[in-house]
């Protein structure tokens, strides 16, 4: 797995620190009143209490989108979550293996996954030192998703890494009331296949349990990215009254052939885009041959303990205790290969050698979540925090050599610790009529240690950040809304980072201005941003040893745009939802060395921004449970790097899938079936949604000058496949 590997060679025990956090939940003076609620208004409540205090509300002055299951549903047939949500504004998604299985990736207003802050019932799931998402550990998790908030900006606090983008916060499945059980199958292009049981014993003396097993796998569109993942979801829980207690075990395992390196070659580009460079070697004879194990293995198991209360009809709280067992290797074929680099010794004077080695991930993530949450008809405020240990192993092994088999050699071993404390408090009160303040104050401390195997030195860093965020909210009428947001985040650097040098934290003000407008058949959110950062660390479009990408602190660098999506409902059957993001994302006086000689290039477009983001998804019901639809995705020409260079370009795209979905009502032992077709690229277009830009200095060309080399490489996606499903509700 990428976050696998930063790597390092020495192995040092580090004593365990243990961190108790105390979290002091403050009562107002506000009076309570005993209102008299229904049962349903009840179980509604305690569902929603796991996330009061990382989601926004309607009224909050925040720029977010809800996602409900059934929008995720209707195009679950096996392609990963970040690929389901690209249809949602600001959003744009890639695929390594070029059909969305497998590693698949998402940017919100240009920032990528490690500056998306993503929690699962309010625990963080960015890894802790890569601050990557990998939904690829998390099979099929969309269908065990209930909902999803995507909120873009720096949002509201949550746990975990800072938002530099947006958040991410996915509510998984919560109890039934009736037992269900679900059979659901689909194939596809590529030799895509998935399979999926989910059932749930409904409410039973308070008592429910409910789960899903999942296996998906699939070719893959470019050669060799083969995918074969195992996925699980498992949910018990006990509900009386005011009280819900959730057990939850979730995670998978996953089997990659990598094809992480793109594709550079541009007569291949053109005449055979699914070539893969990965595990590629040479025989004695000079031919091409490719070794059939270059894969990632990776397994990621998650359990989560959750204690929701609702003390009366204003208090509720949750707590929440979380572990995350990782552990797992890529494989790799190399050629030509220094022994002595891995440790080994020479054989009959031979120091050079073919090999075969793994680099191993070991890792534990746990802590503890709580929340005070107070929500009366004109105030609400949350209080609470988070405290989480990471524990970091990173070692290597060579397997197999041309001349011998190594006896447990292990050429690199050392580690990674971080610990996260935050505690926040959230408050949202109508001052006068129609006129609401908001004001969110987060204290963070990140302390990481890790030794020094690709460092200048052992690493040794504590972190302290405030992030404070207000806005204000006016509601004109019953149609319009008005908002403005002000807010501050700051981000730790993450490990590859200290890798190239890149040590500064970064720090980012975010001001958001909006507009609501919400009527019977039209719905439309318009929303202003002007993202200011110091020192933010931006993709320089090259990527590393292991394929993952690049950062550099840009010094001073900003975002402006204008989002506006949509509802509408043209006719009573036929709905319309476009959205549309135009924003210019610059570095302010971007100092770049060319040719020998460090130049100011000015003002210069951020990597991976593109200025245009739209898309579209047009929906028609000719009966009540036949639903086609139409969408549309629409990426303007962006760079790969920082200096505007003509071969850095990623031009711009437009594509355009086809879903649809029928329900066959039957009541007869089978509840019902629904069939689900989707077609991607409808139009077969060639296109490539992400690529990498790298430079270096050529000072043997001509002795005496240095010349700078500048060079690209791309990741192709397929064109028109299909995938068809059905699933059988019982």
């Amino acid at each position: 797995m990428k976050q696998l590997f930063a790597k390092s060679t020495k192995y040092k025990v580090q004593s365990t620190k243990t961190y108790l956090s105390l979290f002091t939940l403050f009562y107002s003076a506000f009076a309570i009143s005993q209102e008299v609620e229904t049962d349903s208004t009840k179980v509604t409540q305690l569902k929603e209490v796991v996330l009061t205090s990382v989601r926004a509300k309607e009224k909050d002055p925040i720029t977010f989108t809800n996602i409900s299951k059934e929008e995720i549903a209707k195009r679950n047939l096996g392609q990963d979550l970040p690929v389901l949500l690209n249809y949602q504004p600001s959003v744009v998604t890639t695929t390594d293996a070029g059909n969305g299985v497998g590693y698949t990736y998402m940017r919100v207003r240009g920032s990528d996954g490690s500056r998306i802050n993503v929690t699962l019932n309010g625990v963080p799931f960015n890894d802790s030192e890569s601050q990557g998402t990998f939904f690829v550990n998390l099979p099929d998790f969309a269908s065990s998703i209930q909902s999803a908030q995507l909120q873009r900006g720096v949002g509201t606090s949550t746990n975990g890494a800072g938002a530099f983008g947006a958040s991410l916060n996915v509510e998984t499945k919560s109890y039934q009331e009736e037992a269900y059980a679900e059979i659901a199958n689909s194939v596809g292009s590529f030799g895509t296949r998935k399979h999926t049981l989910a059932f749930g014993t409904g409410l039973q003396n308070n008592f429910e349990i409910n789960g899903r097993l999942s296996q998906i796998a699939s070719d893959g569109f470019i050669d060799r990215a083969s995918t074969n993942m195992f996925g699980y979801f498992f949910n018990a829980n006990y509900v009386k009254e005011n009280t819900l207690i959730k057990f939850l075990a979730f995670g998978g395992k996953e089997k990659t052939y990598q094809a992480w390196y793109g594709l550079e070659d541009e007569e291949k580009l053109k005449n055979d885009r699914t070539y893969n460079v990965a595990g590629i070697y040479f025989d004695e004879n000079g031919n091409e041959q490719f070794y059939d194990n270059e894969t990632d293995n990776y397994w990621q198991n998650h359990f989560q303990l959750h204690w929701s209360e609702k003390w009366n009809s204003k208090w509720n709280s949750n707590v929440a205790l979380h572990y995350t067992l990782g552990k797992g290797y890529f494989e790799q074929y190399k050629e030509d290969e220094t022994l002595s680099d891995y440790n080994l010794p020479d054989f009959n004077g031979n120091s050079i050698s073919d090999l075969v080695r793994k680099r191993w991930l070991d890792n534990d993530f746990f802590g503890a979540t709580a929340s005070l949450n107070y929500d009366s008809k004109k105030t609400s405020f949350q209080i609470g925090g988070a405290a989480n240990r990471y524990l970091g192993k990173h070692y290597g092994e060579v397997i197999d050599t041309q001349y011998y088999v190594p006896n447990a050699n292990r050429y690199y071993d050392n580690f990674g610790n971080k610990d996260d404390v935050n505690v926040y408090g959230k408050i949202s009160h109508e001052v006068i009529n129609k006129l609401s303040v908001f004001a969110d104050m987060q204290y963070r401390m990140v302390f990481y240690q890790a030794d020094s195997y690709k460092f200048e030195e052992d690493v040794n860093d504590t972190f302290r950040f405030f992030n404070p965020k207000v806005g204000l909210n006016y509601q004109l009428n019953n149609s319009n809304m008005l908002y403005g947001y002000f807010g501050i985040a700051n981000k730790e650097p993450r490990r590859d980072d200290y890798e190239n040098g890149s040590t500064k934290s970064e720090r980012l003000k975010d001001l958001e201005l909006g507009w609501k407008y919400n009527s019977k058949k039209l719905k439309v959110n318009t929303n202003a941003f002007f993202m200011d950062y110091t020192d933010q660390l931006v993709l320089t479009g090259a990527l590393n040893d292991v394929g993952s990408p690049i950062f550099t602190n840009s010094g001073k660098s900003y975002r402006v745009g204008l989002e506006i999506d949509a509802q509408i409902e043209v006719l009573e059957n036929l709905f319309f939802q476009p959205n549309v993001t135009i924003s210019q994302n610059k570095n302010k006086d971007f100092n770049f060395q060319r040719d020998g000689v460090l130049k100011n290039l000015g003002d210069t477009d951020i990597a991976f921004s593109p200025n245009i983001i739209a898309g579209g998804n047009i929906t028609f019901l000719p009966i009540k449970t036949l639903q086609v639809s139409l969408l549309s995705k629409y990426v303007g020409k962006q760079y790969m790097g920082n200096i505007d260079a003509k071969k850095s370009e990623l031009e711009a795209y437009f594509i355009n899938d086809l879903n649809v979905n029928y329900e066959w009502k039957i009541n007869k032992g089978i509840k019902s079936i629904v069939f689900s077709g989707l077609v991607n690229n409808i139009l077969d277009i060639e296109y490539e949604s992400n690529g990498y830009f790298y430079t270096y200095d050529d000072d043997f060309s001509n002795p005496g000058t240095i010349s700078t080399i500048e060079g690209a490489g791309f990741y192709p996606q397929a064109g028109i496949n299909f995938l068809a499903g059905m699933t059988l509700k019982f």
